[in-house]
């Protein structure tokens, strides 16, 4: 087992002040540890991490948690089974601070690469068999993002909207994430009001994402911020949205030539919950937080977990899969009940 110490910070913020850490990465887990009295601050298994990225001296590391529940809770998921195991984790976010960043974000990457080999080892794979140079070389010939580029980059896929409305009046959308691993991470209207100014301007549609409203960029903020920022729009009359139309459902197309290629991401109960950064599914498309609806042309809507799992890791050649945001589907299937702003 690979095992690296390394030592960053964690930029201040406001409900952490900066503290210095010791950062351990195993093929086992991540752990972090106060540099002062090495006592466990964070200890995440390495399967639970969702998402990794370094930003200039900035990493940034999601994890994924099981939330405890309650004897009632189990009772109403006994009773509902079927809910998308809603509420069942929380996503934890930490950004850390330091000048070696990039290179922590590749050491967490190896031990990644490292676990896989151990698994196709344990399911008696010769990692051997399928080089680094051949992975990269598959990855250079396909295109990012499932022509994602393409579509962001046509005109006529991006424009200026202008809907009026009532001062004291909200604009009647409900908003959703459009997923990490999407090309420009930002939110998609994902349901509007019936009669509200969204609906009757008749510029808007579902699965429209929205890059801008009144000049103010919502690309990579928090869902919470960008509807506070729809929500300080209630006493104008007249608002400006820049938005990049997009269907609701997304296209997904991975290619993978045969099992020794790692798909890398993983899912639970039909949500995508994690994402290998720059491999053959990010290229493809998948993005985390979407509900897969179909699979090769076949609908796993109602399909149990285990099965879509066997139906991915046996998938080869050319999978094509449709997704949309987890929180959309349970909008348009009517579990959740909208709140629009």
């Amino acid at each position: 087992m690979s095992v690296l110490f390394l030592s960053t910070s964690a930029p201040e913020g406001e409900s952490q002040p900066m503290t210095e850490v010791d950062l351990f990465i195993s093929t086992q887990r991540i752990k972090v540890l106060n540099a002062d009295t090495q006592e466990t601050m964070m200890d995440h298994p390495l399967r639970t991490i969702s998402y990794i990225a370094d930003i200039g001296n900035i990493v940034v590391l999601m994890a994924r948690r099981r939330m405890p529940r309650s004897n009632s809770q189990d009772n109403v998921e006994a009773s509902h089974p079927s809910q998308d195991g809603k509420r069942q984790y929380k996503m934890i976010c930490h950004v850390f601070e330091s000048e070696d960043a990039q290179l922590i974000a590749q050491s967490i990457g190896q031990a990644f690469s490292v676990a896989y080999q151990e698994f196709l080892r344990a399911n008696g794979i010769n990692p051997e068999d399928l080089s680094q140079k051949e992975y990269s070389d598959l990855l250079n010939t396909q295109d990012m993002y499932n022509d994602d580029l393409i579509h962001f980059s046509k005109s006529e896929n991006c424009k200026d909207v202008y809907i009026e409305k009532q001062k004291g009046e909200i604009l009647g959308v409900v908003i959703v994430e459009s997923g990490w691993g999407s090309i420009l991470p930002t939110v998609i209207i994902a349901n509007m009001m019936h009669g509200g100014p969204a609906e009757k301007s008749g510029k808007l549609n579902i699965g429209d994402q929205i890059m801008s409203i009144n000049g103010t960029s919502l690309v990579g903020l928090p869902l919470s911020t960008c509807q506070s920022i729809i929500k300080g729009l209630k006493n104008q009359a007249r608002v400006k949205l820049n938005i990049v139309r997009c269907p609701p459902v997304t296209t997904v197309l991975i290619r993978r030539p045969d099992l020794r290629y790692q798909l890398g991401f993983s899912v639970q109960n039909g949500i995508i919950c994690s994402l290998m950064r720059g491999g053959i599914a990010e290229r493809g498309g998948v993005r985390v937080g979407h509900r897969i609806i179909e699979i090769n042309g076949q609908s796993v809507v109602a399909t149990p977990h285990e099965k879509i799992v066997h139906i991915l890791s046996n998938a080869v050649g050319e999978i094509h899969m449709k997704t949309m945001p987890a929180a959309m589907y349970r909008l348009l299937t009517a579990q959740e009940q909208p709140v629009y702003i």
